[in-house]
């Protein structure tokens, strides 16, 4: 079986697109270990997601900063949950991580709404959502990018993920 990509791996798009999930279930299938990034937000963030408020890029800058910060102190490639919503933010991981890669797990309006809604005990309050979606820049099309139709089965996903960090390290 062919190696993976020697590189890091976010799993970026709006709450509810499926991250964590499936952050958890690559972890399981490539053996590498995975970050969650909500659990690097400061209290202050997660107490003003849960009363509905959304983050600005300054709310967010420190939690980037650590962000990036795990990404350069980690003895091996990680994977990591991260909205990454604008190119400045990604472009910043990168910068901690030369070689980073994004699966964008894209998700309509509708579906990541329902997603947040039926979490139950979340901090994430589900009328962030709209905010989320203001707030998306696309990376389709940046390099590095593997899109994902975040309604497909999980296993699937999974396997197009580890595929795609296969395909990058011996490229046709």
């Amino acid at each position: 079986m062919p190696q993976l990509t020697p590189d890091s791996l976010v799993f970026m798009g709006v709450a509810g697109s499926g991250k964590s999930t499936l952050a958890a279930a690559v972890a399981a299938l490539i053996g590498r270990p995975w970050l969650e990034g909500d659990d690097f937000h400061s209290a202050a963030n997660r107490l003003k997601m849960a009363q509905g408020q959304a983050l600005t890029t300054a709310d967010r800058a420190d939690w980037l900063a650590c962000l990036s910060e795990q990404l350069q102190v980690q003895a091996k490639p990680v994977l990591l949950t991260c909205s990454a919503l604008r190119r400045a933010y990604r472009d910043q991981l990168r910068q901690a991580a030369p070689g980073l890669r994004f699966a964008f797990l894209d998700i309509d309006k509708a579906e990541a709404g329902h997603r947040v809604a039926a979490r139950g005990r979340h901090f994430f309050s589900a009328s962030l959502v709209d905010s989320q979606f203001e707030t998306l820049e696309s990376p389709v099309g940046e390099p590095g990018v593997l899109r994902l139709d975040a309604l497909r089965p999980l296993p699937e996903l999974s396997a197009q993920v580890g595929d795609w960090l296969r395909q990058a390290s011996h490229p046709a």
